[in-house]
């Protein structure tokens, strides 16, 4: 419930930067702005999930991930 409610606030949110920032922008330069351009939620699928090892290779043995 808590999740819904903070998608819901967030939705609201990033209308009305969106709007904001479409009152602002030169529509010559720049596409009108969208809502999932300013909401955190519609970029968490983007987000690449790895395992323990690789973590522990970067950031401990700082070692260069491959691909």
């Amino acid at each position: 419930m808590a999740e819904g409610r903070r998608r819901d606030e967030w939705g609201r949110t990033s209308s009305l930067m969106a709007l904001i920032a479409n009152t602002n922008r030169d529509p010559k330069k720049h596409r009108p702005f969208r809502a999932e351009d300013y909401g955190p939620f519609a970029h968490a699928a983007a987000c690449p999930t790895v395992g323990v090892r690789v973590l522990k290779s970067v950031f401990l043995d700082r070692q260069e991930p491959r691909p």
